[in-house]
């Protein structure tokens, strides 16, 4: 059994927890569909058209733009990640490869306009093996979003954002 003292293991404790609640949201959906065990091609984040892809030196510029200019940012990953470092403004979505996340997404946008500039992104993992992604894409280019971006993070957000000094935020 795990033992958790202290503040350091208070923040373990809250890792651990937060990391079985990512896992018991994504775990039915993957056990539903055994066929998901290679993603196909149609599901990876790779077949998103570059034209849709925004990249983080493109977005980091655009985020210094007026408020009324910026877009609306939302995080379709993992709340654990979240927590540790978000793009500020951005909004914690939940992982799209759940479709229970997706539709929260879906209710989130419903009201929107379909030329509302929102840009997507996760950066859990490497761009080629993200789950969260396309699944969340596929449903917001299905609504006619017109000014959907997808952030272009080749390894993960740490690497590809955090690393080159981009701002951050974290917690909640």
């Amino acid at each position: 059994m795990y033992r958790f003292a202290g503040a350091r293991g208070a923040f373990a404790a809250f890792v651990f927890v937060s990391l079985l609640l990512d896992l018991w949201l994504i775990l039915p959906a993957r056990a539903r569909s055994a066929a998901d065990a290679p993603q196909s091609e149609s599901m990876r984040a790779t077949s998103i058209s570059s034209t849709a892809l925004i990249q983080p030196r493109e977005l980091a510029q655009v985020l210094l733009a007026p408020v009324e200019k910026r877009p609306l940012l939302l995080y379709v990953g993992f709340r654990f990640p979240y927590i540790q470092a978000h793009i500020p403004g951005s909004e914690y979505v939940g992982p799209a490869s759940s479709a229970a996340s997706v539709q929260l997404l879906r209710r989130r946008i419903a009201d929107l306009s379909r030329n509302k500039f929102i840009v997507i992104y996760c950066g859990c993992c490497p761009w080629s093996r993200c789950p969260n992604i396309k699944p969340a894409y596929q449903a917001m280019h299905e609504l006619g979003f017109a000014n959907l971006k997808v952030l272009y993070l080749a390894e993960n957000l740490g690497t590809d954002w955090v690393n080159k000094g981009y701002s951050v935020a974290k917690g909640e």
